[in-house]
């Protein structure tokens, strides 16, 4: 068995302390970002559900928070969503393409979360495939994004530096 170590910078995966996140929500609501402060992953999950009416239709980007969570196998193995995900890859990418983009560009609710977040409330997303892009932007009737407060940070180049040390790593995994 072959084991390996990431290479991860930790600092960016400290919880930061409660002014800096009310700090950051302000700041978000400022720039027309709804913002709902969760006590803990089990309330952010509650409050997720809550948000999502049954047999809505609903796609996910991938998301560690998510899974973490246990959301994305309750959208996807509950039977109460009309999820967007398990569709999309029963269809052949070679075949069904147009299908398959069609499928993830138009949701009714899109769920994921972003990969850092400024104080000054801007949030950074980067994406392996770009598919998620869309749907958060414009497609999507709703969008909602689960953010732990570990991805709070001071500004962009922070950000960056969050994204470039901490997440593609995760992403090479």
């Amino acid at each position: 068995m072959l084991e390996y170590t990431l290479n991860l910078n930790e600092e960016f995966a400290v919880p930061a302390a409660d002014d800096l996140v009310e700090r950051a929500a302000h700041a978000l609501e400022a720039n027309g970002i709804q913002t709902i402060i969760a006590e803990n992953g089990e309330e952010a999950k509650k409050l997720v559900l809550e948000m999502l009416p049954k047999g809505a239709e609903v796609h996910s980007g991938a998301s560690v928070t998510l899974e973490t969570l246990g959301i994305k196998d309750i959208l996807e193995k509950s039977g109460d969503y009309n999820a967007v995900r398990p569709k999309m890859f029963a269809l052949d990418r070679k075949t069904q393409a147009d299908e398959m983009r069609v499928l993830g560009a138009r949701p009714a609710y899109m769920l994921g979360s972003v990969h850092a977040v400024t104080e000054d409330g801007h949030v950074m997303i980067a994406s392996n495939t770009g598919s998620q892009l869309g749907p958060y932007a414009s497609g999507a009737g709703h969008v909602i994004w689960v953010v732990g407060t570990q991805k709070i940070v001071k500004d962009r180049a922070e950000g960056f530096r969050r994204i470039e040390e901490y997440v593609y790593p995760l992403e090479e995994d």
